[in-house]
């Protein structure tokens, strides 16, 4: 199926429930949230999409999307770890979506439609700019994230000094 192995296709098919997870956080919750289901469910199905992802070489060896991969996994731990610090465990949550859209455009377009995908392979430089428009809607997510958590604060500290 479009050249996955079976690695591959459980690989694929539990980044897509990650990445659903996040969209229902993201739309839902205005962000991801490791308190609530949606969040929990982001958070291991994106560690397994790491760790199978490891066994994945098609392109040879140890490549950029383990890189990926380690980084992300290094990003949900620090996003673990914050717990108590919120703005900044969004950030790096917001971070490790942005991550998984990396791969995700790039397979999908270099894959789809099958036998005449839309870009010749991942080098291509339309992904390039794709990676930017997606970097630049991170920090633009990103900021408006905090921005709302810190108006939450300060609504609270109002609302307790009334």
């Amino acid at each position: 199926m479009l050249g996955l192995t079976p690695l591959g296709i459980i690989h694929t098919a539990i980044s897509l429930v990650a990445v659903g997870a996040g969209v229902v956080g993201l739309v839902r919750d205005k962000r991801i949230d490791l308190v609530n289901g949606a969040g929990k469910t982001y958070l291991i199905m994106t560690v397994l999409t790491c760790l199978t992802g490891f066994g994945i070489f098609q392109h040879g060896g140890f490549g950029k999307p383990h890189v990926l991969g380690v980084i992300t996994l290094l990003f949900l731990a620090a996003a673990w770890f914050a717990r108590k610090r919120v703005a900044v465990q969004t950030v790096l949550l917001s971070a490790t979506f942005f991550f998984h859209m990396i791969p995700a455009v790039t397979e999908t377009l270099t894959r789809l439609p099958a036998g005449a995908p839309l870009l010749a392979n991942a080098e291509a430089p339309e992904l390039k700019t794709m990676t930017g428009v997606m970097f630049i809607l991170l920090v633009i997510g990103a900021t408006l994230q905090v921005r709302r958590l810190n108006q939450g604060d300060n609504s609270a500290s109002k609302a307790a000094a009334t």
